[in-house]
């Protein structure tokens, strides 16, 4: 049963296929599926996708690099060619629709990337005690990225939203999703969308007065932490043609090759 509010979408996570159609999204269009071992899962055509294990092991099948890769618990990876995923464990997979909504402007692509498992904490501070680690960062600036948040114990963050939706899992330990609208208890392997505020789009909460869409925080307690592993389809991080690791640090004449028009790439 899906259960939702002004901010948030839950799932259960025994329901296998297809979970949530975001597909006409004007700028993030996606597709979000539950793999359950019940089936296979067979890529389609101009997706790319990120996956993530939280149960279990998974084999994929990755048809342009002729081989099987097997993936436990705490695993993930991202791919845009295609691949079968079968196996008796199960997987949160994140469909991308790269040539429909903002995609296209960058030719967007997942690299192939398996990652795993994922660390006891995250490896970048965050907001109110909690850190975060990049686990597929983008590519390139505005790329989607796949990202592990820890929530220690105790942790109250402050109130706040996303520009655009954030899809992800409990991985591990418990918490609570505080909203305006209502409070969501989280417990490993729960499946949920945040929803993204446009900036202008509120609705009533259990006070009656107005929240923006997305509206939400996250609260642990005393005896447990949580991890979360988070998709978010855009960002405003990463290299560009102009500014990345290999041309500001080839240097001509004493000058970085990223100040040189003549030289660059077209």
């Amino acid at each position: 049963m899906i259960k939702e509010n002004g901010s948030f979408i839950s799932f259960e996570c025994d329901k296998e296929g297809l979970l949530f159609d975001d597909s006409s999204h004007k700028s993030y269009p996606i597709k979000y599926h539950n793999f359950t071992g019940t089936n296979t899962f067979l890529s389609a055509k101009d997706s790319s996708y990120f996956v993530y294990v939280y149960k279990g092991s998974v084999f994929l099948n990755s048809w342009s690099h002729d081989f099987d890769y097997h993936l436990s618990t705490g695993m993930y990876f991202s791919l845009h060619d295609k691949f079968l995923l079968f196996g008796t464990g199960s997987a949160i997979i994140i469909e991308v629709l790269h040539k429909e909504g903002k995609y296209p402007e960058t030719n967007y692509r997942a690299m192939f990337t398996i990652g795993g498992r994922i660390e006891s904490e995250g490896r970048l501070k965050y907001i109110d005690g909690c850190t975060d680690s990049l686990l597929i960062p983008p590519v390139k600036f505005g790329d989607p990225c796949l990202n592990h948040l820890h929530f220690p114990i105790n942790i109250d963050q402050t109130m706040h939203t996303h520009p655009s939706h954030r899809i992800g899992i409990v991985a591990k330990g418990k918490g609570l999703c505080k909203t305006p609208f209502g409070n969501v208890p989280l417990n490993t392997g729960d499946i949920f969308i945040i929803k993204e505020w446009d900036g202008v789009s509120y609705e009533k909460g259990l006070d009656g007065n107005d929240y923006p869409i997305g509206l939400h925080a996250f609260q642990t307690f005393g005896e447990q932490t949580m991890d979360v592993i988070a998709f978010h389809p855009d960002s405003d991080f990463g290299a560009t043609d102009e500014v990345h690791p290999m041309i500001n640090r080839t240097i001509v004449d004493g000058v970085s090759a990223s100040l040189i028009d003549a030289i660059r790439t077209k």
